[in-house]
């Protein structure tokens, strides 16, 4: 007869409450962290397009030209991602504190029937 494994199965959290707590905790650093590199990218941007529409006055080469083209691309699109990251985490952080509120009252109408 094959041996059952009673050991207890590790999950990633306990349980939600602990999950929706930690996540919680941590979401504002989220945010924080995408709107910091939101503005950095933008200046950024904004310096190598202004280096661009100034590059005959440096006298920067083709090879310096189309190196800043391609930053200028690569940053344009990393604000444009850090846009829509800050919108997903701004329209989730409002359904996690939903679900947040629901739980609390959950829990507090559980504790309340059990006291009954």
């Amino acid at each position: 007869m094959p041996e059952e494994n009673h050991e207890d199965k590790q999950y990633p959290v306990k349980s939600l409450h602990d999950f929706l707590f930690e996540l919680e905790k941590e979401w504002t650093k989220f945010r924080n962290g995408t709107l910091i590199g939101l503005a950095s990218s933008a200046v950024l941007f904004i310096v190598v397009v202004w280096l661009i529409l100034r590059i005959r006055h440096f006298g920067l080469g083709l090879v310096d030209f189309v190196f800043l083209i391609i930053v200028g691309v690569v940053l344009g699109y990393a604000v444009y991602a850090m846009v829509a990251q800050y919108r997903f985490l701004n329209k989730w952080e409002r359904r996690i504190g939903l679900l947040l509120h629901m739980e609390e009252e959950m829990m507090s109408e559980k504790l309340s029937d059990n006291k009954a």
